[in-house]
């Protein structure tokens, strides 16, 4: 599903933990789950303290942060296939030698090479970060994007929408409310897009569904349920086994 603002605002110590602790709750950046202070949660035999059972919720649902962030689209992640691959062996302490077989490197100074590439990578995305930090402090004229969700596909213009175009978008599409029926399929791919944001909406993200489950919720937002569908799929909301057996909202 989609990236949170949340998710968009928080630090970098926040980013590695993979959650925010607010006033009375800890809230999870990956799927929102929220854990109340105060509070011992019983698992497996074990009672955990809040912040002990958010944490031990990021393992055993998003296995770690490392993983989740990498897993991202490589738009937002500015990484190429290469480096992704040798990030997560990296990570995972493989060795110079293991890297190479793995990758089919041929020497070790090639992944000094890379190493130092990375390195390079890190150093400017620290002062870009701290140059739009401090542009935030003087750039009163700033439109509020919407963030893009986690599978986004072909990110490009079309992702380029603000809080305000998205209201337009529904006021225009959807008369009679958010839940109600779609009044037609836009053909700007902007606006569709905007609408797929809707959409998605009336799903359970927690349920697998069949074609047909999938068409019967479709049926009440357009006639055309097929071309939603497709549209879901192709956009990155919705995902399906190759038979077409099986539909879900991917997370």
């Amino acid at each position: 599903m989609g990236i949170s603002e949340l998710f968009w605002n928080a630090d970098l110590e926040q980013l590695k933990a993979g959650y925010v602790e607010e006033a009375e709750i800890f809230t999870c950046l990956v799927c929102g789950e929220k854990v109340e202070k105060g509070i011992i949660y019983p698992q497996e035999g074990v009672l955990w303290e809040a912040e002990r059972f958010m944490k031990r919720h990021i393992e055993q649902e998003h296995g770690s942060m490392f993983y989740y962030l990498i897993g991202l689209n490589k738009k937002l992640t500015g990484l190429t296939d290469h480096q992704n691959s040798l990030l997560r062996l990296f990570y995972e302490g493989k060795s110079d030698a293991e890297i190479q077989a793995a990758l089919n490197i041929g020497s070790s100074s090639t992944i000094r090479n890379h190493r130092f590439v990375l390195k390079e990578k890190e150093r400017q995305a620290k002062i870009f970060l701290t140059m739009m930090e401090l542009l935030k402090e003087k750039d009163n004229h700033a439109p509020s994007f919407l963030p893009l969700h986690k599978h986004a596909t072909m990110v490009d213009d079309r992702y380029n929408i603000t809080k305000e175009e998205q209201d337009d978008v529904e006021k225009k599409f959807f008369p009679n409310g958010i839940d109600g029926p779609l009044l037609k399929f836009p053909k700007k791919e902007k606006q569709k897009l905007a609408t797929l944001r809707v959409i998605i909406k009336r799903f359970d993200i927690e349920k697998v569904y069949s074609e047909k489950g999938i068409n019967e919720v479709l049926k009440n937002v357009y006639a055309d349920f097929v071309t939603l569908r497709r549209y879901l799929i192709e956009y990155g909301f919705l995902d399906r086994k190759d038979d077409g057996s099986e539909y879900w909202v991917k997370k």
